[in-house]
């Protein structure tokens, strides 16, 4: 699989300096971490399941969440339990390529038994998505998916989901992200990313952001994010992938931009067009947070809707600039350190402090490709979406 290989090769072409680069279940934890982009949730108990999988996959999205806890009531998770076995037996069956696929628990012996009943279609598994994380809950997850590994032969990683009480109130927070600190890092071959429960931290306190605000305007929330990352989202190879918070606003129906701007990822006028789409149906708030979440140490982003996902992707691109600066940096006669001026002129970069900016950048373009020269964000969003 790879981002933007749902659009025609032709027009990937006009778009890329660089394209992205193919990757599969089984690449590198630190490759594939980064190439989550907009993880997409579903309930486990939609009907035809396996054929919403297939069609998400085909409209770019690279990694999904299948839901037993908060999306579905308790008196579904049997049902959603039977739905997810039949959903991946009905995906293994038909061969074709699926996202990167995680479960979403309630509780730890949901692994070990979900493993058991799915035989041998747990080799479309890549993991599970483990609530309400801390030090006490995380052991009983984390043991199970070291047991469910060893009984499929398959690897499978863990996606806690940070969204306690105790890692929201400021009396509890230091010992909790402690906790946290140590139970990842004993466990760290097994931790792909770190996700953020946003929503929960807000129902603390009985607070919903409008779609005018971002998380970071937010400021309980937004202290907490930094105080995340500044503990686990460290670039000194203490630190985890830390993945972008959930957006909770879509407008009804999956056509959210106009026809007009689905026929061709080169339009006239495609930018004043889609500068009005998106003000018409409240993504503008999406894209500002997304911004803010990687200026903020954040990759990726969780989903609820079909539609943010190409904005998500769009945003992910690595931009000529960006890829120049970071070659520059990264250059073996940089390793002294120094000053320099960057080929766009317009910047001093700084070859030692900016050295794991360039790091994770150049890691980002391996994933979501390097746009060309005159290429940017309403390019790769029209050409995503026509694509789709």
């Amino acid at each position: 699989m790879r981002h933007f290989g749902h659009i025609p090769s032709a027009v990937r072409t006009g778009l890329f300096h660089r394209e992205p680069a193919d990757f599969t279940p089984d690449s590198p934890a630190r490759l594939l971490a980064v190439a989550l982009g907009a993880t997409l949730y579903s309930p486990a108990t939609r009907p035809r399941l396996a054929d919403a999988v297939r069609k998400q996959a085909a409209r770019g999205v690279v990694s999904m969440v299948l839901c037993l806890e908060d999306s579905i009531s308790d008196a579904e998770v049997e049902a959603g339990e039977a739905n997810l076995v039949e959903t991946f037996a009905d995906l293994a069956a038909d061969g074709s390529g699926v996202p990167l696929l995680f479960i979403r628990v309630r509780e730890p012996r949901q692994i070990t038994d979900l493993v058991d009943r799915l035989g041998a279609s747990v080799s479309l598994l890549s993991g599970f998505v483990l609530p309400k994380f801390t030090e006490a809950r995380g052991h009983g997850f984390l043991e199970a998916l070291t047991q469910a590994e060893r009984t499929s032969g398959r690897r499978l990683f863990a996606m806690p989901v940070l969204e306690s009480p105790e890692l929201l109130h400021l009396e509890t927070r230091a010992e909790t992200l402690a906790g946290i600190a140590s139970i990842t890092d004993k466990y760290r071959d097994r931790v792909l990313a770190l996700r953020l429960g946003v929503t929960d931290f807000c129902s603390a306190y009985g607070l919903r952001r409008s779609p005018d605000m971002t998380a970071y305007d937010i400021k309980i929330v937004a202290n907490v994010i930094a105080d995340v990352v500044n503990v686990l989202g460290r670039s000194d190879g203490t630190g985890f992938t830390v993945t972008g918070p959930v957006w909770e606003y879509f407008r009804p129906g999956e056509r959210m931009f106009k026809p007009q701007l689905r026929r061709s990822p080169f339009l006239e006028g495609r930018a004043e067009d889609l500068r009005t789409a998106l003000i018409e149906h409240d993504l503008d708030g999406l894209l500002r947070e997304i911004e803010l979440d990687r200026a903020n140490g954040l990759l990726g982003k969780t989903c609820i809707h079909p539609t943010h996902v190409v904005p998500v992707h769009a945003l992910s691109v690595v931009s000529h600039e960006e890829w120049s600066d970071a070659q520059d940096i990264l250059r073996p006669e940089r390793d002294g350190g120094g000053v320099l001026r960057s080929a766009y002129t317009n910047k001093m970069n700084e070859v030692k402090p900016h050295r794991s900016w360039a790091e994770r950048t150049l890691l980002r373009a391996e994933v979501f490709g390097v746009a060309n020269e005159d290429v940017g964000f309403v390019d790769l969003l029209t050409a995503g979406l026509a694509g789709s």
